[in-house]
C-alpha cells in the first residue's frame, strides 16, 4: 500500500495499518532534539516600527500579585459574576480578568478602546479577527503538543505545520484589515504594522520556504510491506494500493449507517515506537527532504513576532467583552458608548440595567427591567427609598457597574450615558453578621463607612446600600445624616439606598428616588425606580416584615 509521507510524519492523521496507527492528537512548539526550545513563540526583531497595544496608547503591562483587586467592591456590584462569565473558557482567564478588574482613571485611554470597540461593531472586521484568533490558537495548541511528542521527526511536522498556519493566518488578516473601513488609532496602528510585515523579506521567505517544504514532503511516496512481525518501507514504485481493493470489495456490503462498535482507547499526543521507526526509515530513504526539515526547524525556531502575539492576546478583551453582551443585544437590550467627563458632574444614564442580573435572565428568557437616571447642576446623590424586593439594591449596582465597564472603556447597558471619570469606586453593603468578630453588626459598619468616608476624595463614588438596619429607627437616622453631611461635604457621587425616607432632604444636591409597585396590587413590585419624594412606606414595611405583620404572612397565620 502507498501514502504520501506527510500523512505519516506531519499530521499523524493517516493509519497506513491497524497496528501502525498514528495517534490523532495535535500540537506546537518543540523540544531541544529538534533544535525547536520551549521558546518557540520568542519573537524576530522587526525592522520596521513597531506596533504598540490594543489596550493602551502606549504599551504597558499589569503586574499583579494576587487578587489586588477590591474584594468589597467586586461582590457588592457583582463584577464577579460578569467578569467570570466574559473570561469563562478563555485560553487565558487571569489575563482577561486583570484588564477587565483594572480601572483606568485616563479619559484618553478609554476613548482609545472604545474607537476599537466601534470599530468592530463592523460584521465583516469582527468575523476576520475571529477566524485569526482561532488560527493563533491552533498555533499555540500544536506548540503545546509537540512539547509531549517523544519523537523528533514528527516534532519537525508538527512545527512545519505550526509555521504554516501562523503564515495563512497573519496573510488573511493584512488582507482583511487592508479593506476594512477602520478608524480607531489602535487598530490602524496594527494594519500599517502588519502590511509591512508580510511585505518584509523576512515574512515572505518564511512563507515561501514553508510551502515549498510542505509541497516536497507531500510529493514523497513510499510503500509499507507487513509480513508476520516485519515492516518493510521502501520508495514507492507503483505498486497496488491494496487499502484501495480492500475498501471497494467491502463496498458492496454497505447498508447504510450501523452502529459503531469500534472501541476509543486513551492516545498519546504522538505516534508509537512502530510508526516512529517507519518514519526513520523514510528519512534515510529521502534524506534530502528530511535533511531540509532538520534545518527549517533549527532557522525558524523564533518565528513568532512578539508584536502579532501581543496583538492576538489583547484582541481576547475586545472579543469575549462582545461575545459576553451579544445575547443581550440579540434580546433587544441597548448597549452605548458612554461620554466620558472629567470634571462635570452632570451625568446620566437611559434604557440602562444590571449586567449580571440581565445576563441570567436573557438567559432564562425573562424580562430586563430598563430603569435611568439624572443629575444636573448641583445634584450629587441619589436617595433610593420604596419598599422591599423592588430593585433598589439591582439600580444601586447598577450604577457602580456603569462606571466601572465605562472605566475600562467598553460599551455598556444603555441606550446612552454621560458618566464620570471617577479616582475610586466605594461601595458599602449590608453584611451578615461574623460571630468570629467580636464587635457587634453596628460597630463594624460604622469603622467600615468610616474608613470609606477618610478615604474618598471630591472625585470619588460611594455606593451604601441598606446599612444600619440592626439598630433603633432613631439611631439609624442620626448616624445616617451625619454620613450624608460628610458626602455632602466631600461633593462626591453618591447612591445611598436607605429605608429612612428623612435622608432625600437633606440637601438641594439630593435626589430622591423611589422602587415602585402596582397601585391595584401594592404586593407586586415593578422593578423601576423612578424620580419622586419618599412616601414613607419604606421604612413600615421593614418594621411590618420585622414582626411579620406584612399582608402575606397575617393571610398565612389566619389559614392555619
Amino acid at each position: 500500500m502507498t501514502r504520501p509521507v506527510r500523512g505519516l510524519t506531519l499530521k499523524g492523521d493517516v493509519s497506513f495499518a491497524k497496528n501502525l496507527a498514528v495517534d490523532q492528537n495535535g500540537a506546537v512548539s518543540s523540544n531541544n532534539a529538534s533544535g525547536m526550545g520551549a521558546d518557540t513563540q520568542l519573537s524576530t526583531v522587526s525592522t520596521f516600527s513597531e506596533f504598540g497595544s490594543l489596550l493602551f496608547e502606549v504599551p504597558t503591562e499589569l503586574e499583579f500579585v494576587g487578587n489586588q483587586e477590591d474584594q468589597s467592591l467586586v461582590s457588592d456590584l457583582n463584577l464577579d459574576l460578569i467578569v467570570n462569565a466574559i473570561a469563562a473558557g478563555r485560553e487565558e482567564p487571569d489575563f482577561l480578568t486583570r484588564y477587565l478588574y483594572h480601572q483606568l482613571h485616563d479619559g484618553h485611554v478609554m476613548y482609545y478602546r472604545q474607537e476599537i470597540f466601534r470599530d468592530l461593531e463592523d460584521g465583516i472586521l469582527l468575523e476576520a479577527l475571529e477566524h485569526f484568533a482561532q488560527k493563533i490558537h491552533q498555533v499555540r495548541v500544536h506548540a503545546e503538543q509537540i512539547e509531549k511528542m517523544q519523537y523528533r521527526h514528527q516534532q519537525e511536522g508538527w512545527f512545519l505545520d505550526e509555521i504554516a498556519i501562523y503564515c495563512e493566518a497573519v496573510t488573511s488578516l493584512a488582507g482583511h484589515l487592508g479593506i476594512c473601513n477602520i478608524r480607531s488609532k489602535g487598530l490602524s496602528s496594527f494594519r500599517e504594522y502588519l502590511s509591512k510585515y508580510v511585505a518584509s523579506a523576512a515574512f515572505t521567505s518564511l512563507d515561501a520556504e514553508t510551502r515549498n517544504l510542505e509541497k516536497a514532503l507531500g510529493a514523497i511516496k513510499y510503500s509499507v510491506r507487513i509480513k508476520g512481525l516485519k515492516v518493510e518501507v521502501r520508495r514507492y514504485d507503483g505498486e497496488l494500493d491494496y487499502s484501495f481493493e480492500i475498501e471497494k470489495t467491502f463496498e458492496r456490503f454497505q447498508q447504510g449507517s450501523v452502529k459503531d462498535y469500534k472501541v476509543n482507547f486513551r492516545g498519546w499526543p504522538g505516534m508509537n515506537h512502530v510508526g516512529a521507526q517507519i518514519v526513520g526509515l523514510l528519512a534515510r530513504l529521502f534524506s534530502d527532504e528530511f535533511s531540509a526539515l532538520d534545518d527549517y526547524c533549527r532557522r525558524h525556531a523564533g518565528f513568532f513576532d512578539e508584536n502579532i502575539r501581543r496583538f492576538d492576546r489583547e484582541l481576547q478583551f475586545y472579543i469575549a467583552y462582545l461575545e459576553f453582551i451579544k445575547p443581550l443585544r440579540l434580546a433587544g437590550l441597548e448597549f452605548c458608548y458612554p461620554e466620558i467627563s472629567e470634571e462635570s458632574k452632570e451625568i446620566f444614564a437611559i434604557d440602562t440595567f444590571d449586567l449580571a442580573l440581565a445576563n441570567k435572565l436573557v438567559s432564562e428568557r425573562a424580562t430586563v427591567i430598563l430603569n435611568e437616571f439624572h443629575l444636573e447642576e448641583a445634584e450629587r446623590v441619589l436617595v433610593i427609598s420604596g419598599p422591599n424586593q423592588g430593585g433598589k439594591t439591582t439600580f444601586a449596582r447598577t450604577f457602580g457597574q456603569l462606571h466601572h465597564f465605562a472605566s475600562i472603556g467598553c460599551p455598556v447597558p444603555g441606550s446612552a450615558a454621560r458618566l464620570f471619570l471617577f479616582d475610586k469606586i466605594f461601595t458599602h453593603f449590608e453584611r451578615e453578621e461574623d460571630l468570629a468578630n467580636m464587635s457587634g453588626k453596628l460597630e463594624n459598619d460604622l469603622v467600615r463607612i468610616r474608613g470609606v468616608l477618610e478615604e474618598a476624595t471630591t472625585n470619588s463614588i460611594v455606593i451604601m446600600n441598606e446599612i444600619f438596619t440592626s439598630t433603633t429607627l432613631y439611631d439609624a437616622r442620626f448616624l445616617g445624616t451625619k454620613i450624608m453631611e460628610r458626602v455632602i461635604d466631600l461633593d462626591l457621587l453618591c447612591v445611598y439606598v436607605t429605608f429612612i425616607d428623612e435622608i432625600a432632604s437633606l440637601g438641594k444636591t439630593i435626589v430622591s428616588m423611589k422602587s415602585t409597585i402596582i397601585p391595584e396590587n401594592p404586593a407586586e413590585r415593578t422593578y423601576k425606580v423612578v424620580r419622586g419624594p419618599a412616601d414613607g412606606l419604606a421604612y413600615a414595611l421593614a418594621i411590618a416584615e420585622k414582626h411579620n405583620l406584612t399582608y402575606e404572612r397575617m393571610r398565612r397565620r389566619i389559614a392555619r
